[in-house]
């Protein structure tokens, strides 16, 4: 019997550290990839988006923030909180029960995140993804600190007199601004956003089946074109 072979996509992930929806949907998306594993494999890169580009090093109050910028609440914000943190139970990802004390700017884990996926052995990018996410949520810890962020380095792999250097300099940063401003040209402005093969968008925190689902029906399209094409 022949084993099916299986599909390669490209897929970048657009989100920011700071959106704890990017963390529901970036689980519920593993999620999904481990289910079709044996049919379909993914070269994931994630790719920067800033909520808060102006937000300066001393952070914000989350409350204040939220109030600022959406009009909420803090009885609104706290059923929102509570949504997501049961929304990241069902993914496996732990918030801070006590919610996040101020919002950072995440312009330096972006910068970090660039490093791993240029210069990174192979997971080193994702493996930093989730460090810098777990930081953020779970354990609230500031998000602009080059301590904190030499950290998730280390726990992701990367080399860290490398990692020192990035953050000590505004490496990547060119590199970084140029990726932003690609992804908001083509329309995000949002996220969490993936986009598949350079043309297929899936937005926001969808469960796993909604992901898993649309990820069949993507790779069975582009396996019925490349047919349609040998024909």
């Amino acid at each position: 019997m022949t084993r099916k072979l299986t599909r390669k996509l490209k897929i970048d992930f657009v989100s920011d550290v700071s959106c704890p929806w990017c963390a529901v949907g970036l689980g519920g998306f593993e999620q999904a990839l481990a289910r079709v594993q044996d049919e379909i494999t993914a070269e994931v890169r994630f790719q920067p988006f800033e909520l808060n580009p102006q937000m300066g090093p001393e952070g914000q109050d989350i409350s204040e923030h939220l109030t600022q910028k959406y009009g909420s609440t803090p009885a609104q914000q706290a059923d929102i909180r509570n949504t997501i943190s049961q929304r990241g139970d069902e993914v496996g990802f732990t918030f801070n029960p006590d919610g996040r004390g101020r919002i950072w700017n995440t312009f330096d884990a972006h910068r970090l995140l660039y490093l791993a996926e240029t210069e990174g052995a192979p997971g080193t990018q994702a493996n930093l993804k989730r460090a810098l996410l777990e930081a953020c949520h779970t354990r609230s810890e500031p998000m602009a600190d080059h301590a904190v962020l030499l950290a998730c380095a280390l726990q992701a792999g990367l080399d860290e007199a490398r990692a020192r250097a990035v953050l000590a300099s505004d490496t990547f940063t060119d590199e970084v601004r140029e990726r932003q401003q690609y992804f908001t040209s083509r329309g995000i402005h949002s996220v969490p956003a993936i986009v598949i093969e350079d043309r297929h968008l899936l937005s926001g925190a969808q469960p796993a089946e909604s992901f898993e689902q649309a990820l069949r029906q993507i790779a069975s399209e582009a396996e019925q074109a490349e047919s349609a094409e040998t024909t």
